[in-house]
């Protein structure tokens, strides 16, 4: 069994021009940070999400912050 990063070790959030912002903890993989934006998304209305980009964080406990667009399809 692998072991995964709980959803809740992330900070999602919402910005202005309806992109979803995921900060990932140091154990994160990329696709967990993804099924994190599809979840956010989802409570949107909307069925997937894009990633947009991704920067790196002088914050040691979310080194990297993903920017995800919510997709209807």
């Amino acid at each position: 069994m692998a072991c995964s990063t709980p959803p809740s070790e992330f900070g999602v959030y919402r910005q202005s021009d309806g992109a979803v912002g995921v900060h990932a903890p140091k154990s994160a993989k990329d696709t967990e940070a993804q099924a994190v934006a599809v979840e956010e998304c989802k409570k949107l209305g909307k069925r997937s999400a894009t990633i947009v980009a991704t920067r790196k964080t002088e914050n040691d406990r979310f080194p990297t912050t993903y920017i995800y667009m919510c997709n209807t399809y």
